[in-house]
């Protein structure tokens, strides 16, 4: 481009993705034969050289990988577990603010926009991508681990408590316990992770589709930055994301798979251990391809399309044969609760339960941030069209009271069979294996396992090839039509590195990684909340 460009003016019309402005500057395009590469290459050979590099040391040095992850792991989110909580309830408090402010009436795309998907398409990929595996390992297992532990009282090590949640404690009474254990669980997977999603797609969406520059993460941060986007300030957060997202999916990858081999012992004795989830990895990660090679519409869409039907199927079946009634009035109960000590759980200071806040949330809200680029990016290519407060409602709102629901309906028939039936098979199983003792004393149990194993590599398929999407469209400068071997190239290192993560220490170094790349991208994110406003109040309303 000649002409300057102020991406920061009012611009009433549709904006087109401006993938001209200043990406040439530092693109470089490479043939071979029929192979091509269009790549920012700065921020693909930095992010890919790193991640080629972490995959050979851990693979090489794996013993000492094991001890490494752990300590990291637990030196983060016992130090920063007040940093994590405290940035997420601010992104909560940006996205309320925004949707019933003013800034609302702005519309991604332009005062003319139109939206791209269906509402039925819209949720089925926000829902698939940005939940999907971690429902399925943790819908049975967070509830049981949470109604045990209220279960057992208030523990005190070296004069510190240990109780998993500043909620109290039930001790002995199972309707309590219950009450509290799912009010725990909701608030990981309610309001603060899709207000974490939803701050980086707006700015995606709203500097993409109204300002008119490239989709990637530097773009947000143009009210602050200006052009020095284009220089190092601007490679380093792309940097930064990309290798988050690349961590962030790989723990999911990592959960996925040894939830598909637990299944696959459980229903046709497979036997498990990390062969098994390595096999799994590789044939799922080749399913993925064969969907990135088929693009955003035709592949993931289709997929995300599936992975609802499945979801709804297993649903609706545990529903109907489980304990209807105590789901049906659970439902409000448990959202009831959640709202209830929703601020207790959501405190970041003074907290004394350090099982709860440093265990479960601050790891859960580091991956989530993790999984924002993925994510948000995946989100803001798909809600061209909507009003900023239509937006915000529909992505903090509809995916949570999804998740309430599906929480209830297999943490609460997992806890009814253990309270009512006194069925201790499913809490005594493991953690991956949980799911499919609950579904065993249930009608078809075989039927609705085999469902389940299915429904998680679907769910692992759409998350593979979406993130490879996000990926590549990073490290190409924000280009959504770059060639198809760098897609190929970021596909197959998820794989990687999810295979190295298991080898190199299983479930802990899967979630040391998420934890690692979760801390500085939530400096980005903070400051990237900042730009959004900024950039939204520039617009005109809709």
């Amino acid at each position: 481009m000649t002409e300057k460009y102020n991406p920061m003016a009012p611009d009433g019309d549709v904006n087109p993705i401006n993938t001209d402005y200043k990406i040439g500057q530092d693109n470089i395009v490479v043939q071979f034969g029929p192979l091509g590469l269009d790549i920012h290459n700065r921020v693909f050979a930095i992010s890919g050289l790193a991640v080629v590099a972490f995959v050979l040391l851990t693979l090489i040095f794996q013993a000492q990988a094991e001890p490494l992850f752990s300590s990291l792991r637990g030196w983060l989110t016992s130090n920063l577990d007040w940093f994590f909580i405290g940035a997420g309830n601010i992104f909560v408090l940006v996205c309320v603010g925004l949707a019933i402010s003013p800034l609302g009436k702005v519309r991604l795309g332009g005062t003319k926009a139109t939206p791209d998907y269906t509402y039925l398409s819209w949720f089925s990929m926000l829902f698939a991508a940005g939940m999907g595996i971690g429902l399925m390992f943790f819908g049975v297992s967070e509830p049981l681990s949470h109604f045990g532990s209220a279960m057992g009282g208030i523990n005190v090590e070296n004069g510190v408590r240990t109780d998993w949640a500043p909620l109290g404690a039930a001790a002995g009474d199972a309707s309590a316990a219950q009450r509290l254990a799912m009010a725990a669980t909701i608030f990981h997977w309610g309001l603060h992770p899709w207000a974490i999603y939803a701050i980086l797609a707006l700015g995606l969406a709203l500097f993409s589709f109204n300002k008119g520059l490239p989709l990637t993460i530097r773009s947000v941060f143009y009210p602050l930055l200006g052009e020095r986007i284009w220089g190092w300030p601007g490679h380093v957060i792309d940097i930064l994301a990309v290798l988050a997202t690349m961590f962030g999916l790989a723990t999911s990858l990592g959960l996925g798979a040894s939830q598909a081999a637990a299944g696959l012992n459980y229903l046709f004795n497979i036997p498990l251990g990390n062969n098994t989830q390595i096999f799994l990895v590789i044939g799922i990660t080749a399913m993925a391809l064969t969907s990135v090679l088929a693009g955003l519409d035709a592949g993931v869409k289709r997929l995300s399309e599936i992975n609802m039907v499945l979801a709804a199927l297993l649903l609706g079946f545990v529903i109907l044969v489980g304990p209807t009634l105590a789901i049906a009035t659970g439902f409000i109960s448990n959202l009831g609760a959640y709202i209830e000590y929703l601020p207790a759980l959501a405190n970041p200071i003074g907290r004394q339960d350090v099982n709860f806040s440093q265990g479960w949330t601050a790891f859960y809200w580091a991956w989530w941030i993790s999984w924002s680029p993925f994510v948000g990016m995946f989100i803001a290519r798909v809600s061209r069209g909507r009003t900023v407060r239509e937006f915000l409602v529909s992505v903090l709102v509809v995916p949570s009271l999804a998740c309430v629901l599906w929480m209830t309906v297999f943490g609460g028939t997992a806890i009814s069979q253990l309270v009512n039936d006194g069925y201790k098979a499913v809490a005594e199983a493991a953690l991956p294996l949980q799911i499919f003792q609950m579904l065993d004393v249930l009608p078809f149990a075989q039927i609705s396992s085999f469902l389940a194993i299915v429904l998680v590599v679907v769910f692992f398929v759409t998350s593979s090839d979406s993130g490879s999407l996000v990926i590549d469209v990073i490290a190409a400068g924000g280009k959504v039509d770059s060639p198809t071997p760098q897609r190929v190239f970021w596909c197959v290192f998820e794989g990687l590195v999810a295979i190295a993560l298991i080898l190199g220490g299983g479930l802990v170094a899967l979630q040391a990684m998420a934890v690692s790349t979760g801390f500085p991208f939530t400096v980005v994110l903070l400051v990237a909340t900042i730009s959004v406003v900024k950039g939204l109040a520039s617009e005109p309303r809709a």
